[in-house]
């Protein structure tokens, strides 16, 4: 996937709150904005599931019984 550039105004306050976030998860303020926005995009509806996320386990369970 090609990243861009985009400048983005943001509060002082939530830059900071960013910044401690993504410091307690080893991220970037970068990639937690980046993370928070996909995130808020799937529960929406409006973003497919990252391929790095679990297939259905349901089915897996009920195939290893």
């Amino acid at each position: 996937m090609a990243k861009k550039a985009y400048p983005l105004r943001i509060n002082e306050e939530v830059l900071r709150a960013m910044q401690g976030w993504a410091d307690e998860e080893l991220r970037s303020v970068n990639a937690q904005i980046e993370y928070v926005l996909r995130e808020a995009l799937r529960k929406n509806g409006r973003a497919k599931p990252s391929p790095v996320e679990p297939i259905d386990l349901p089915e897996v369970e009920k195939e290893q019984k």
